[in-house]
């Protein structure tokens, strides 16, 4: 399938976007394994050798797509956590970004197939960007190791329910959206008890 973009002269800047924003779409459709380069290629209508240039293999094709998708979903989360606090916002907004980007968004089957592809040091760009959001978020507070924990706590939580959450749900006879459920109450109550404080 050729692409509007993929008709005209793309700069390399554009060409590497295209092709991120092509795999992104492939993740989600089909699956990790279906990220490739040549059905990259194939999607934004470029040639192996053009994406081999960007991203010199598949396993950087997909490092590339894990730090792309772990900046925008970190940001959007960043920005919801500092809502909550401003506001009397609901935490649930948090946990529901967190668990779309592992279920709906790819990045938990991403992160699985890349660990059992050997491919681990792709995961950096998304444990750095998730520390720099803790770093972020906890600014100016002394919340820095109950945010890590919280953060260790949800991340964990939401990649399970990506991998595992439909099927324990309905072998427990449980709603889908109980761990969402169980993980914003365990961050209400974790942050309850912090600001009660000794």
């Amino acid at each position: 399938m050729t692409t509007k973009a993929a008709r005209r002269r793309l700069s390399p800047g554009e060409s590497r976007d295209a092709a991120l924003e092509a795999a992104r779409a492939l993740l989600i459709e089909d699956g990790p394994q279906a990220v490739t380069l040549k059905a990259v290629a194939a999607r934004i209508g470029r040639t192996h050798a053009n994406l081999l240039h960007h991203f010199g293999s598949a396993a950087g094709l997909q490092k590339a797509l894990a730090a792309s998708m772990a900046e925008t979903v970190t940001a959007k989360i960043g920005e919801a956590v500092l809502r909550a606090r401003t506001t009397d916002h609901d935490l649930r907004e948090v946990v529901a970004l967190t668990f779309d980007a592992f279920g709906r968004e790819g990045a938990g089957a991403l992160a699985s197939w890349m660990l059992l592809t050997g491919n681990q040091d792709a995961l950096d760009p998304i444990l750095e960007a998730i520390h720099r959001l803790v770093d972020r978020i906890s600014e100016g507070t002394d919340s820095r190791a109950p945010l890590r924990e919280e953060t260790l706590q949800l991340t964990l939580m939401a990649l399970g329910d990506a991998l595992l959450g439909a099927p324990m749900a309905r072998a427990l006879g449980l709603p889908r959206d109980t761990a969402r459920d169980l993980a914003a109450a365990m961050l209400r109550e974790r942050i309850e008890a912090a600001s009660e404080g000794p």
